[in-house]
This record gives structure tokens, C-alpha cells and sequence, in this order.
């Protein structure tokens, strides 16, 4: 039977998810697919700014970061000297 199968993909994500050691780390540089996976800590006036933001954009605040970073990724690395 196809249900009695171990889902890999899904231990492989909940792997990603879960914290390693202490809840209190960062838990920066755990492995999920092709991607780093970070957790930014946010003062609580900035945390609520950008739940603002978001739902002004009808989007989610980690949506609405992650295309932020992108964005900045791009922009810094245009202005790094070309060799």
C-alpha cells in the first residue's frame, strides 16, 4: 500500500522545522532542498511594522521579508566592483 510508505519528503521538511538544541538559537544555516534556512529576530515595533506592511499588501510578513531581502540581495550585489 502506497500509505504505509515512509514520506521522505515530508520527515525531510519537518526535519527542516524542527529546532535543533536549544529553542533559543538562532537556528541559522540549517539545510532545507536547495535552500539556507535563517529565523530573524525582530524588535516588537519592527515586528509590528512589518505585519502592517504586509497586510496593507495583502501579503505575509515572512513573504513580504523575503522578497525585501531579495530585492536588497540584487541591489548589493550590483554594486560590488565588477572584475
Amino acid at each position: 500500500m502506497e500509505q504505509d510508505r515512509p514520506d521522505h519528503e515530508l520527515e525531510s521538511y519537518l526535519a527542516a522545522l524542527s529546532p535543533e538544541g536549544d529553542p533559543e538559537s538562532t537556528g541559522s544555516g540549517r539545510r532545507f532542498g536547495g535552500s539556507q534556512v535563517y529565523q530573524l529576530r525582530l524588535s516588537l515595533m519592527a515586528n509590528e511594522q512589518l505585519r502592517e506592511i504586509a497586510a496593507h499588501n495583502q501579503t505575509s510578513p515572512l513573504a513580504l521579508a523575503q522578497e525585501w531581502v531579495m530585492q536588497r540581495l540584487e541591489w548589493e550585489a550590483q554594486q560590488l566592483p565588477r572584475r
